[in-house]
């Protein structure tokens, strides 16, 4: 969205036409392959915080702990596991995400195909 103010202060805003790239100037075989490429990078990035997260809820699980028990060995707060349990990835970095698997005692690998 674009912010537009005019010469009283008042701002006027622009609505996205859908793709970020087309509405940055790219032509629109261009900005597809940009969106479509974006799309695909994301979700990666997000299968992959999805992966690690089930590995320290199955871990939870396993312990058979509360969630208090898991924050207090993980280093974070309660409600940090709640949105691991809880499957809210999107609040984590992949980094913070290996952290913790690594504080449950696992591995993290990292294969590339």
């Amino acid at each position: 969205m674009k912010k537009k103010v005019d010469e009283h202060g008042v701002a006027h805003v622009t609505r996205s036409g859908g793709n970020i790239f087309q509405d940055l100037g790219f032509d629109a075989a261009e900005a597809k392959r940009l969106q479509v490429q974006a799309h695909a990078a994301i979700s990666q990035k997000l299968s992959l915080r999805e992966e690690l997260a089930a590995e320290i809820a199955v871990w939870i699980k396993e312990k058979d702990l509360k969630q208090q028990e898991a924050a207090d060995i993980l280093l974070v707060s309660r409600p940090r596991v709640s949105d691991i349990v809880r499957h809210k990835v999107a609040k984590f970095s992949i980094d913070t995400l290996v952290d913790l698997v690594n504080r449950t005692g696992k591995t993290v690998t990292l294969k590339v195909a």
